[in-house]
């Protein structure tokens, strides 16, 4: 940036010219900016600079004064990354811009993701910067992510046919000088038939085939890098292998210029070397193209046409032409196209792909439907509600594309790393070969050579680069496909870390809804003509009490009959006539009123009120009847989603506005410890922060409009996918199914890739740790052992190999918790028998 270069800034919140006389103030009493200029009508600020690092400076003042500045986000395709050196540089040439405020780039996804400050850079402009710094890079479109895998796959392909020609290439070369230390006898069969010098010929134009040809992209990515003072993984190729040909055509072609015991050819370390790094790559691409597999199977799951209801006919549209409002008709079998609301129709709908839940789910009238889903036996008529980016489906594969590229905080070592590891490789073979040379045996040249091209070649910045990435990609994927959304790419670190799970109470623990649990009869009452009677007086109420009952009594298909004479008393009950005979339903003091004896149930309703039960007592014609209990049902997962997180070292604590005695039973039922009962929105971030006690660091489960400042204030923010939009926007993972066996899938899932992450980052390091100093020959004055640049090279390509394998081991996780979808409890099942 040079003095006085114009910024502009796009400003949210200001909404009239106080804002703009606010704004326009601060930044002008700004040291180093000048010339501010704020608009209204633009909602933009544009300021010149004398110095780039106060760019930040105006990010916060303007962060203070409420008017922030807007970001925007581009997600990159980069091409030609081949190691961890190559994101470093990526990186370093992306936060250099001016406006940038956030890169994560991904050697896996070979993608960047960018957060800039909107108006001060382009997306175009941080594609240029990357390409710029020898890393071509595009804006990702919307069918990205599906031509990355063709793509991958046509990489794959064209890499096995260089590795073919390669391979016969220097299979000949290898047989010719190798032959000997495996066949007795061929070095001489060699000079007798064709004479060594021929060979050495054959062998130089061999290899030379294999450099230029199948090898040729090392050279002309490698050493143009190596020249600007970056070098990355095609360097050490590049070097290692021309310095292996060079030292051999000056062998064969100009001896006089080497002492006569160090003549010796290479030709086939060279020619192997690019079979085996070639053959690494390969398979490095197949397995990179497994590593976005969980994306592939949810694009799958898009429908590409729809069958549209207009005027009274049907008829197959583009699913790229539905409209909102749109009527749409789903077959016996179809897969629903887009999101919508059944207007007409039952049927069961798997919704497995996208919830992880294995039991189809009835859908009627009213109910939701969601696009990917698959229709079971019944025809499905629905009014669209969401198209394109806007569906379920859509927002799935974009949390999942943007968890996967996100940098976790364990990356930062590597990043640290990384960018100085190739240049500290090539300084460390200069330094071999000077060893060798000095203090080396004879002849001191030849094993200089072998040194120090096994030092260029057994390096691996591959793995240290794919480390990371790759689990992450693995791991985010298998949990969207086992219904975890983790929206923000560093929860999936975070909640490995936690030491609590904080829950919310209604709708997370419990169904969110009151329903009829319990219906204990009075000796001499049936149970079928009692609840029908109880259900009539309460339809003629609006009490959510009233509505439980009468739910209950419908779900147990009785027949409710027409109340009369209705009559409500406050604070007491109510009472009709039903049948001609006299119904009251309400409290104990209800019962008093009336002169009703209760004592024949009191024990009863007392057990069940010390359960958090809602209860009251109904009497027909003056004679008590029965007592009902109504509660918000805990989910029939919780008890043993609870067990399953105590079971992994957590601690559970359940926090909830209601009250305590309510709270209490809720937790003595699903074996929750600890209880924070009666507060309200604001005191559940209190009450998080007293959790924290002692450091821990806890998640917070939710799924109300009322959680979100404790899902935003929690280390890690869960939100039920059943609940509000507001709840899933604060949280950093989404469970899509409405229950806690996705917490403990989340935290499974969780803690197996950061484990993962770990083996691959201690492999990576470990295998350059160990093996380089190998390589420079450091077993040699003990053992005798120099390490060949051929067995260099395999086990270079091994290493990422190896990574990238262990990675895909995450595919393989199984659900934690994998029951059927819970059911509401059978309501003829609860306690009838009568009082004694």
């Amino acid at each position: 940036m040079t003095d006085q270069t114009k910024i502009t800034l796009s400003i949210e919140g200001m909404s009239c010219a106080s804002c703009v006389g606010r704004v326009d103030k601060a930044l002008a009493a700004l040291e180093g900016v000048s010339d501010v200029a704020v608009n209204l009508a633009s909602e933009t600020a544009q300021v010149k600079l004398t110095d780039p690092h106060i760019l930040s400076d105006v990010v916060k003042t303007l962060d203070k004064l409420g008017y922030p500045a807007r970001l925007g986000h581009v997600t990159l395709t980069v091409a030609s990354m081949s190691c961890a050196s190559c994101v470093g540089r990526v990186d370093k040439a992306l936060a250099a811009l001016p406006g940038v405020v956030n890169v994560s780039v991904n050697l896996a996804s070979e993608s960047a993701q960018v957060d800039f400050l909107d108006g001060a850079v382009t997306p175009n402009e941080i594609a240029a910067a990357a390409t710029r710094a020898g890393y071509p890079a595009e804006i990702a479109t919307a069918d990205a992510t599906q031509n990355r895998a063709e793509r991958k796959e046509e990489e794959a392909q064209e890499i096995k046919r260089r590795a073919l020609i390669a391979a016969a290439l220097a299979l000949p070369v290898f047989a010719m000088e190798m032959g000997s230390h495996l066949i007795p006898g061929v070095h001489m069969l060699i000079e007798r038939t064709i004479g060594t010098q021929t060979s050495w010929i054959i062998q130089f134009l061999l290899t030379t085939l294999v450099l230029i040809g199948p090898g040729r992209a090392f050279y002309t990515k490698g050493l143009p890098a190596l020249f600007k003072a970056a070098p990355d993984m095609n360097s050490l190729v590049a070097v290692g292998t021309g310095a292996a040909w060079i030292y051999s055509v000056i062998a064969t072609f100009l001896p006089g210029l080497l002492p006569e015991g160090v003549r010796a050819v290479y030709f086939e370390a060279a020619a192997v070397i690019v079979v085996l790094i070639l053959v690494g790559r390969w398979l490095e691409a197949r397995a990179k193209g497994r590593t976005g597999a969980a994306i592939q199977s949810l694009l799958g799951l898009q429908a590409q046409t729809a069958t549209v209801l207009r005027d009274g006919k049907s008829a197959e549209v583009e699913i790229d032409a539905l409209a909102v409002g749109d009527l749409v008709l789903v077959r016996p079998g179809e897969r629903i196209p887009v999101d919508g609301e059944v207007t007409e129709g039952t049927s069961n709908v798997d919704e497995s792909m996208i919830t992880g839940e294995p039991a189809p789910v009835s859908k009627s009238t009213g109910d939701t439907v969601t696009g990917g889903t698959v229709n079971g036996s019944g025809s499905l008529s629905f009014r669209v509600t969401h198209v394109g980016a806007d569906t379920t489906l859509a927002r799935i594969i974009r949390m999942v594309e943007e968890a996967q590229g996100a940098k976790l905080p364990i990356q930062g070592l590597v990043d640290r790393v990384t960018l100085w590891f190739v240049p500290a490789v090539m300084a460390m073979a200069l330094l071999t070969v000077v060893v060798w040379l000095l203090i080396g045996p004879d002849p001191a040249l030849t094993l200089a050579l072998v040194a120090g091209v096994s030092v260029l070649i057994i390096a691996c910045p591959c793995a240290m680069g794919l480390a990371t990435p790759t689990s992450i990609m693995v791991g985010t994927g298998r949990a969207a496909e086992m219904g975890v959304l983790f929206r923000k790419g560093d929860a999936l670190q975070a909640l490995s870390e936690v030491d609590v799970i904080a829950l919310d109470k209604t709708g997370t623990v419990t169904e969110g809804q009151p329903a009829l649990t319990d219906l204990v009869l009075a000796d001499g009452f049936e149970r079928g003509e009692v609840l029908a009677a109880i259900a009539a007086v309460e339809a003629r109420s609006e009490h959510p009490i009233a509505e439980a009952i009468l739910r209950g009594a419908r779900d147990e298909g009785l027949s409710i009959p027409k109340a009369t004479e209705f009559r409500s008393v406050t604070g007491h009950g109510v009472a009709a006539l039903v049948d001609g005979r006299e119904v009251l339903v309400g409290a104990d003091r209800f019962m008093t009123r009336e002169d009703i004896a209760t004592d024949v149930l009191a024990g009863q309703e007392r057990a069940l009120a010390e359960k958090g039960r809602t209860t009251l007592f109904a009497a027909i014609d003056g004679r008590i009847a029965a007592v009902i209990a109504v509660a918000d049902p805990v989910k029939a997962s919780s008890r043993a989603a609870i067990a399953a997180l105590k079971a992994r070292g957590l601690d559970v604590a359940m926090i909830t506005g209601d009250k305590r005695e309510t709270a209490q039973a809720i937790a003595r039922e699903t074996g929750i410890d600890h209880v924070i009962a009666g507060v309200l929105p604001d005191g559940k971030v209190a009450a998080l922060d007293d959790l924290r006690a002692g450091g821990r660091k806890l998640a917070f489960v939710g799924d109300g409009i009322n959680d979100a400042p404790a899902l935003a204030h929690a280390d890690v923010g869960i939100a039920i996918g059943t609940g509000t939009d507001v709840a899933i926007e604060s949280a950093d993972v989404v469970l899509m199914s409405g229950d806690l066996r996705g917490v403990v899938n989340a935290v499974e899932v969780s803690r197996r890739t950061m484990s993962n992450i770990r083996q691959n980052l201690g492999w990576a390091f470990g295998y350059n740790i160990a093996l380089i100093p190998v390589a420079a020959g450091v077993l040699y004055p003990a053992l005798g052992v120099l390490l060949s640049p051929v067995f260099a090279a395999g086990a270079m390509a091994l290493s990422s190999v190896s990574v990238l394998s262990n990675a895909l081991r995450l595919r393989g996780i199984k659900p934690a918790m994998d029951e059927r979808k819970p059911t509401r409890p059978d309501l003829s099942q609860s306690v009838t028998q009568p009082a004694e």
